[in-house]
Order: structure tokens, then C-alpha cells, then sequence
């Protein structure tokens, strides 16, 4: 900090800054000058859009992953971002439901954190248009963090829960000491745009560095072809069909679009897209999830109701329960897909070949409080 500092003091919810004067040329604040950071986008990764408002820097990531991880996000301090998103778990919950400050649960299985810089929207119901935006949401969430964020930045502001000079570490990200929600938020959305994962078995097989088993292999084929029999369904072939929605285009293996994936026949318990557009043909649309990890990220599905990836498949090979806005993919609900025993585990043995451990295993994305 420079000589002539700024004294921080919160009067009746109210910041007021006092001049400090100890006898330096007040002109001569120390330069803002913030390390600028570029991501190394994977091999057969597209680029990654990044807000024009929100430039990535080495000191931006440094402090967000501290945010990313500081319980006083929460209103009594037990809980962070991490508490929800463990990296064990592909940064999600392993519990079906996560629990937030008072042990209060919330509706819909924690969504994972993983290569969220290329997701064109964000939670099960896509509520929000930007990484910066669904950070905001949880905070103030009755059911998770429920904390004002009026009140988070004051704790960060006068820093007397903390050894760490939050104001100062704004001030190397952003140029000001005046702590605020838009730069909390923008700090956090940095460090996450940082988490990616490229380093599966099937991202080594791409790159040629590796083979795939010839289950692993079959599994695959059978995830981009067309399902059902020829003969009864045009264009089937006997596959999974699974590359409708978990495409591998962009390597992220979700069309990040909302599907009804035939898990009910109607949508009392949780209505889905349709709270976020109020068209009536978005009743029981959820968000398509990356596949990236998925061995990792049980439980399933946006109220985690399969505890495997066995019982996913059976969901699928089974042809779902049929509704009235079930997706046209999901065109097998009268006797499935018909997959054999040896062909379901090919699948899986696929599936699994997308596990990347150096990504959950990063110490740059560990707790460093």
C-alpha cells in the first residue's frame, strides 16, 4: 500500500473512505499494472469468448479462486462455491441434493464445473446468459448461500474475518480498493474460465498419443450411431444415439441445448425450462450436461435420480416414459433401443474413457485458504 492510504470505515451499512495523510506526494499512487493471462486452448478446442469487460489476468484468477473458496460467501460462514462443487465429485455434489447454509437442501443435483468457458448458458433451466451472471445467483439464494451481497462486500471490504487484504488484492486485479458485487463476480467467472479439461483418455486418442481398448472403441461407434433396428425405425442402426445431444463438435459433448429426456410423464415436481420462458413446449426441458468426467459426477440427471452410469444407459436403452413434450431423439419409448448386455458395457467402458483425474487432481484449482 502506498504512504497515503485509505482508511476503510463502516458507518450504519455505509463505506466511508478517510484520507489518511503520513507526508507522501499523494500523486504518487503506485501504477495498476495487471498481469494479463491467455488461456492455451486444448488441441480440436474451438476459441473461447471472453467478455470484453472482463480480461483475464493472472491476478483476476489468484483472487477469484480465493472467492471461489471463501466460506464468508455464505450468511454464517460454512459454506464456499467448493462446498457445493467438490473436486472429487468433478467439481459437483455427490449428494442428490446440496446443502446450504442451515442445512436447508435445495431441488436439483449440483451442475459440474467443467470447461464452463465454452457453455453458452447456465444452471438445468439455462436462467442465465453468461458465467458472470450464474455466479451471482447462488449467493443470494435462499436455499444455498443466502447471504445480500451487500453484505459480502462488506466483510470483504473491511476484512475483519481474514488474514487476507481483500482490498488490496482488488486493487491488483482491478485497479481499486472499492470492493464491489460486479468485480467479485467477474474475479470468480475468471478463475473458472481457467478449468479445463482436455487430458482424457479419449482427448490422448485424438492426439494420437494413445489407443482405446477395443471395448472402449466399440462404445464409441456405438455413441455416434443411430439407434433402432433398420427395418422397423429408417436409418437405424443398432447405436446408442447418444451423439444427439452429447455430440462430440467443440469436444465438450453437449449441444448445451434443453431436451426432455423421457424420465416423466408430467412435471409437477419440477417444470424445467419452461419457468425461465413460459412456453409451454419448454414443460420438462432441462439443459443437455457435458459428458466430460461423467464417471465422476454421480449422481444423474438435474434431480440426481440415477446413481449410476449402468442406470443411465438402462433409463436410455429402455426408451424413456413418454410425454407430451418428449424430445423427437428420443424416438424409442415403445421397446427401447434394444442394446445387448455386451454393448451397454461398451458404452459405459466409453464413457469412462472420458475421465480426466489430472483436471479434479490440479492444484491450481484446490482450496487455498
Amino acid at each position: 500500500m502506498n504512504s497515503n492510504r485509505l482508511s476503510r470505515i463502516t458507518v450504519s451499512g455505509f463505506l466511508i473512505f478517510i484520507a489518511v495523510s503520513s507526508g507522501c506526494d499523494c500523486g504518487n499512487n503506485p501504477a495498476w499494472e495487471p498481469t494479463s493471462y491467455t488461456i492455451d486452448i486444448p488441441a480440436f478446442f474451438p476459441p473461447m469468448d471472453i467478455p470484453a469487460d472482463n480480461a483475464m489476468t493472472e491476478e483476476g484468477i489468484k483472487l477469484g479462486r480465493l472467492l471461489f473458496w471463501e466460506k464468508s460467501l455464505s450468511l454464517d460462514h460454512s459454506i464456499s462455491c467448493g462446498s457445493c462443487h467438490a473436486p472429487t465429485s468433478n467439481f459437483s455434489d455427490p449428494n442428490q441434493f446440496s446443502s446450504g447454509v442451515n442445512g436447508t437442501l435445495g431441488s436439483r443435483n449440483a451442475s459440474v464445473i467443467i470447461n464452463l468457458g465454452w457453455s453458452s448458458s447456465f444452471f438445468w433451466d439455462g436462467r442465465a446468459m453468461t458465467l458472470e451472471d450464474q455466479i451471482r445467483d447462488p449467493v443470494e439464494h435462499p436455499l444455498e448461500m443466502n447471504v445480500a451481497w451487500e453484505v459480502v462486500v462488506d466483510r470483504l471490504m473491511n476484512d475483519d474475518f481474514s488474514e487476507l487484504d481483500y482490498p488490496q488484492m482488488f486493487f491488483d486485479a482491478f485497479g481499486t480498493e472499492i470492493i464491489t458485487e460486479d468485480l467479485t463476480v467477474k474475479a470468480i467467472a475468471q478463475f473458472i474460465r481457467t478449468m479445463i479439461s482436455a487430458n482424457s483418455k479419449f482427448d490422448k486418442w485424438r492426439r494420437g498419443e494413445t489407443d482405446l481398448s477395443d471395448l472402449e472403441y466399440l462404445g464409441y461407434q456405438l455413441f455416434l450411431k443411430e439407434g433402432g433396428d433398420p427395418e422397423v425405425n429408417p436409418g437405424g442402426e443398432f447405436g446408442a444415439d447418444c451423439f444427439h445431444c452429447h455430440g462430440e463438435a467443440g469436444l465438450q459433448f453437449s449441444d448445451y441445448l434443453f431436451h426432455n429426456n423421457g424420465l416423466d410423464p408430467s412435471f409437477e415436481n419440477d417444470p424445467g425450462r419452461v419457468n425461465v420462458t413460459g412456453f409451454v413446449l419448454d414443460s420438462g426441458l432441462f439443459k443437455t450436461p457435458t459428458l466430460r468426467n461423467v464417471a465422476l459426477s454421480a449422481p444423474y440427471m438435474h434431480d440426481g435420480r440415477f446413481n449410476s452410469l449402468e442406470e443411465v444407459v438402462d433409463h436410455y436403452n429402455s426408451g424413456g416414459v413418454s410425454s407430451s413434450t418428449i424430445d423427437t431423439f428420443m424416438k424409442y419409448t415403445t421397446g427401447g433401443l434394444e442394446l445387448a448386455p455386451q454393448q451397454k458395457e461398451a458404452l459405459i467402458a466409453f464413457l469412462h474413457a472420458l475421465t480426466d483425474t489430472t483436471y479434479i487432481q490440479n492444484p491450481d484449482f484446490s482450496n487455498p485458504h
